[in-house]
């Protein structure tokens, strides 16, 4: 689900990007943005610190950031921003500004801003299939669900998220569907 800041969906995908290694090169270098907070953000700002020098944490409210890591945010260049956001301005998904509630903007040309993961269909559950914490398919290392027979792979089962990882997981899944009907059978 997406974060209830306007503008935010028609820039998705365009300039507010969820990921650095779908999405980093096409923006490396220039003014980015993070839209995090507490563990989640630290952790996204040390990954995208490495795509650009000119980074902005924008929390859209208090930090949640220990000692520690606020420190390592400074000691690392990246500028933490607590004001609220009020919308994202942009032409045709492209970002020009995040604009604050207190009046005030500041320009980048991206934003990180990963969105949480959610199954788009309820055939897993159904099935009896266990989820993860974060809401994806459990599967073991043979891309076996908790389910006897069923088995999962690609987006709904990992954070890798790419054609090549469904791909490779894909032909897996078929070999280990296989090997499985014919023992069934044997």
């Amino acid at each position: 689900m997406l974060p209830g800041i306007t503008g935010f969906p028609a820039c998705w995908g365009i300039s507010v990007l969820h990921c650095p290694y779908c999405h980093g090169y096409e923006v490396r270098n220039e003014k980015t943005g993070i839209l995090g907070n507490g563990a989640n953000g630290y952790e996204l700002a040390m990954l995208i610190s490495n795509w650009t020098n000119d980074l902005t944490l924008f929390t859209n409210g208090t930090s949640a950031f220990t000692q520690e890591q606020t420190a390592q945010l400074q000691k690392h260049h990246i500028k933490i921003t607590e004001r609220e956001i009020e919308r994202l301005q942009h032409n045709n998904g492209h970002l020009q500004n995040v604009l604050f509630k207190d009046g005030t903007k500041s320009s980048v040309k991206a934003i990180y801003a990963p969105a949480p993961f959610e199954q788009h269909c309820k055939m897993p559950e159904t099935l009896g299939c266990e989820l993860t914490n974060e809401g994806y398919i459990k599967i073991d290392a043979f891309h076996k669900t908790t389910v006897h027979g069923i088995f999962a792979c690609g987006d709904n089962t990992t954070r890798m998220r790419t054609v090549a990882n469904a791909v490779a997981m894909g032909t897996t899944t078929g070999m280990m569907v296989n090997k499985e009907i014919i023992l069934d059978n044997w």
